[in-house]
């Protein structure tokens, strides 16, 4: 892979040692004068330099690096290949997914971020994805069927980055209708879906996730989060990222095949509101009952007032009435 200046500069400076200008220069051949201007650019993506008068500069801690070709070479021949992308700065990896889709087929393309600028979550809601610390992960897939066959889409995809997350020894992965992965009821990780097609015939579906990995301090999130970091774990984001691309390879093809109807009882083993009091809020009106889970094309069932109804879609949230017992 053909790095920038800016990007071998982050490579020398990823192993949270000092390096002089002298040493960063002659390995990028360059002249001090140059490598300073580098260095600010470092900065300007968000990540801290730490600067010590006649030791250099390092970045304290390190930083642990997406890669292409180390995400490729744990991926196996697939239908279709994956094509990774890897962008050092974006404002969203959907968003440049979606524009890539107006010139040519997206399905298999995979665009990666270190760090996303304006990032989104559902209902328009930020997604904080500082330098270096999370996976943004936007991949494309192409469907027949339209909008319909497209229902439960999002809740195969939270089963997906479940198993891939147990696949690295993750534990007490939970989901919450209709995008969310959460751990002790925090969230860890987030989807975005994005549909471009006809309503009855072929579409292309951006698959957005947001998940944190090293993150340990951000006060912009406003709601409970979670890292894998903060529980203890310490994983490479070049292997977080290829075992979310085999499973989500697995995943995808079996929604194609069977529809969301053959993954529904797996999904709510993992429903964090299963059978919970919850408070579902529409745009014109509160409503209060007992969660039951999902129907076989992923509405949420809702027993309020001794009657059963279904909800999909929209601007809908869901909240717990009480703690949890």
């Amino acid at each position: 892979m053909s790095l920038t200046s800016l990007n071998q500069l982050l490579h020398l400076l990823a192993d949270g040692e000092f390096h002089s200008g002298t040493a960063l220069g002659r390995h990028l051949s360059m002249t001090r004068a140059a490598v300073w201007k580098q260095l600010k650019g470092v900065e300007a993506l968000g990540v801290n330099l730490h600067r010590v008068r006649g030791r250099g500069y390092r970045i304290s801690g390190g930083l642990d690096l997406l890669d292409v070709e180390a995400i490729q070479r744990q991926l196996p021949i697939l239908d279709p290949s994956f094509n990774v992308q890897l962008h050092m700065s974006l404002p969203s990896t959907n968003q440049t997914l979606m524009q890539h889709q107006q010139q040519r087929s997206i399905h298999g393309d995979v665009v990666l971020a270190e760090v996303q600028t304006s990032g989104r979550g559902r209902l328009g809601r930020q997604w904080q994805s500082p330098f270096g610390q999370n996976v943004a992960l936007s991949l494309g897939w192409h469907f027949h069927g339209g909008a319909v066959a497209l229902e439960g889409l999002s809740l195969v995809v939270g089963l997906a980055l479940t198993h891939a997350l147990a696949d690295m020894g993750v534990k007490q992965v939970q989901l919450k209708w209709p995008n969310d992965v959460l751990i002790d009821g925090k969230k860890l990780a987030g989807i975005l879906l994005e549909m471009r097609g006809e309503a009855t015939g072929p579409c292309h579906v951006v698959i957005g996730i947001g998940l944190n990995v090293h993150l340990m301090h951000d006060d912009a999130i406003d709601q409970p989060w979670v890292s894998l970091a903060q529980l203890g774990y310490q994983l490479s984001r070049n292997d977080v990222v290829a075992q979310i691309l085999l499973r989500l390879n697995e995943y995808l093809r079996e929604f194609v095949q069977h529809g969301f109807g053959a993954m529904r009882d797996e999904w709510q083993q993992y429903h964090y509101y299963q059978d919970q009091k919850v408070q579902l809020l529409l745009p014109t009106k509160c409503i209060e009952g007992i969660c039951r889970g999902v129907n076989q094309v992923g509405a949420l069932i809702i027993e309020h007032s001794g009657v059963i109804e279904a909800y999909s879609g929209g601007e809908i949230s869901l909240r717990p009435i009480e703690e949890r017992q």
